[in-house]
């Protein structure tokens, strides 16, 4: 589980520093880059916390305002949040498997989707970072084929856009797992 100890400066800084200028507790749920250096020692970095959703949802602008692309924190860091709701597609019930990353702050608390719905995520792209990600993940964490394929019959498969293309993508990653 990520926390503040194992993030690499100036990450602990910036967030800290979010979580000081926020006037209420703000929960949002992350994915890409950020969730897999932080939760899971992906030694790649990144520059931005995607985010997909923000509880109150009236917290956006003020999230937006403190530490989005545009802010005074950003420039900064050379860091940003960044909302991408729309952008990425999910498993249908990735909300009941989240967890919250461990940064002993005290309005922000980030929560970072589990490994698998990780994955899913990445599937619709699939651009060679996706590709790297996925390996990466697979590997370290020693997932298995027959849950993500499972999660992904039922769960993304029935609902997502150009699903063929998609399947094809799911089967090419097969190779990825362990045996």
């Amino acid at each position: 589980m990520g926390n503040s100890s194992t993030l690499a400066a100036p990450w602990i800084d910036f967030l800290k520093e979010v979580d000081a200028k926020l006037s209420c507790k703000v929960s949002l749920t992350c994915v890409g880059g950020f969730v897999l250096a932080a939760q899971f020692g992906i030694p790649r970095s990144t520059g931005d916390i995607d985010y997909i959703e923000a509880m109150p949802r009236e917290a956006l602008g003020e999230v937006e305002a403190v530490a989005g692309r545009d802010s005074a924190l950003s420039r900064k860091y050379r860091l940003y949040f960044q909302m991408i709701s729309g952008i990425v597609d999910l498993p249908e019930e990735y909300g009941s498997r989240v967890t919250e990353l461990d940064l002993k702050l005290q309005k922000l608390s980030l929560w970072a989707l589990e490994p698998y719905d990780l994955l899913l995520s990445k599937i619709t792209r699939n651009g060679p970072k996706d590709r790297e990600d996925a390996r990466f993940l697979i590997q370290k964490l020693k997932l298995t084929f027959a849950i993500f394929y499972d999660r992904w019959k039922q769960e993304m498969a029935p609902w997502v856009g150009n699903r063929d293309r998609h399947e094809l993508t799911v089967q090419l990653w097969k190779e990825y797992f362990p045996a």
